[in-house]
């Protein structure tokens, strides 16, 4: 998604492009992804000429709390709070951003 965010119409060849400049992947990997986009309603395609052009479908921020959702209820049964315990645990904060996360827990509690 972050490709096609970026590109704002991308062939499945240039999102292949695009990731395969950073690492290995192969071409039918982005190709099933890309459906999958689709199917969720995340991209929507057109043809144009021999080749389909994605677009994002919906907004980012829209996109990234379903994704969120969706792995939130995969991984964790729907409960946000051992994800949360175990990002807050693993991940080094610094001083500024732990500050930042108790004014937006504070800010949910209001």
């Amino acid at each position: 998604m972050k490709v096609v965010w970026t590109l704002e119409r991308a062939t499945v060849r240039d999102v292949y492009e695009h990731l395969r400049s950073r690492r290995t992947i192969a071409y039918t990997t982005v190709l099933t992804m890309m459906k999958i986009l689709e199917q969720k309603g995340y991209v929507t395609k057109t043809r144009e000429e021999r080749a389909f052009v994605y677009r994002p479908a919906r907004p980012r921020q829209q996109v990234i709390g379903s994704m969120v959702r969706e792995f939130v209820d995969r991984v964790f049964d729907g409960a946000s709070r051992p994800m949360l315990l175990h990002l807050v645990k693993q991940t080094k904060l610094s001083d500024k951003e732990r500050k930042a996360l108790l004014r937006a827990i504070e800010e949910v509690d209001e």
